[in-house]
């Protein structure tokens, strides 16, 4: 078992998540949400673009308990929920990563505590060809030789023919054109960290200034390749199955693969907010919470196409973000 493997079935294991979370959908042990009185107001989201249709989508659920709040939300990308939120420009920091040092410490010095991250979804970033491109899979390594110079993943040479990444006939001369998110994005600095192994991106690569425009992006040209989170798939597209080393053994982005830490790109979704340790939650910031961690919140997740959190595990998160 990897290093990474076992990392990932730890953190599984003690948030009490099963290994069969896809194939339950959403688990029939999570709480129904449950109105409260007195909510009503204006609520603000700056943040994630992976996590953008996911936020609406919750707010349009939100206003079937309360009509009365409206949430504005824009989704340019996870590092400028930090400052949003440190500013007070923001109730809700969309994220695909966890804070950075750097982001608490400026929360913390504006407001004396450091932030809190709910984690809300679980996310797989897939790898995207072209629905005509016929290879069946990529290890890690090879995807850092397409994507990256450096080869940190220690791959033995560049990619940038589909015939070096081991395709024949009519494809194995056809040139790679590379599709990627722009650095602002969270999903960016996992897949460099994640994909790349801490590597450089190649100077060709097509950056896009949203997770859509990357796919659209693959849609449009045979020889494509990108990567996006795997809510963004469309007809269009094919998810390429990923192997976590070199002659390893290639892995579909599902649900229950992310669980068990075979497939090696997943990772957790957040949304930041202002919890006062000693005040606690503003009413409307912990009731949306409350309902994203219910089953009508999961819900949404599974429909949207993420990885819906176990009872067991939106139990753990409401008790420790003090959300019960």
């Amino acid at each position: 078992m990897t290093m990474k493997k076992s990392l990932v079935l730890g953190v599984v294991a003690a948030l009490g998540m099963s290994v069969s979370i896809a194939s339950a959908e959403v688990d029939p042990n999570l709480p129904a949400y449950e109105r409260v009185s007195g909510v009503s107001g204006n609520l603000s989201s700056v943040g994630s673009d992976t996590l953008n249709n996911l936020m609406t989508l919750w707010a349009e659920e939100f206003a079937k308990f309360y009509p009365n709040v409206n949430i504005q939300i824009q989704g340019a990308g996870t590092s400028t929920a930090p400052p949003a939120l440190t500013e007070g420009t923001s109730n809700f920091g969309p994220m695909s990563r966890p804070m950075r040092d750097s982001e608490q410490r400026a929360f913390e010095e504006r407001h004396g505590f450091p932030a809190t991250l709910v984690p809300v979804a679980i996310d797989m970033i897939a790898v995207y060809v072209n629905k005509d491109n016929p290879i069946e899979g990529l290890s890690i390594p090879q995807v850092d030789a397409i994507f990256s110079p450096t080869r940190a993943c220690g791959y033995g040479k560049d990619i940038s023919t589909w015939g070096d990444a081991g395709m024949t006939g009519a494809w194995a001369n056809r040139d790679i054109t590379l599709y990627s998110r722009n650095a602002v994005s969270g999903t960016y600095g996992f897949f460099k960290e994640n994909a790349l192994c801490g590597g450089d991106f190649k100077s060709s690569i097509n950056e896009q200034p949203g997770s859509s425009a990357v796919v659209r992006g693959v849609e449009q040209t045979l020889n494509g390749i990108g990567y996006s989170g795997i809510g963004y798939r469309t007809s269009g597209v094919r998810v390429v199955p990923l192997a976590a080393t070199d002659g390893g053994e290639h892995f579909e982005a599902t649900g229950d693969n992310a669980a068990t830490g075979d497939y090696p790109l997943a990772r957790f979704l957040y949304v930041a907010a202002n919890q006062h340790p000693n005040d606690g939650w503003n009413p409307m910031e912990k009731e949306f919470f409350r309902m994203v961690l219910s089953a009508e919140g999961q819900g949404v997740v599974h429909r949207d196409g993420y990885v819906t959190l176990s009872a067991a595990a939106a139990e753990r998160f409401r008790k420790e973000m003090n959300l019960d």
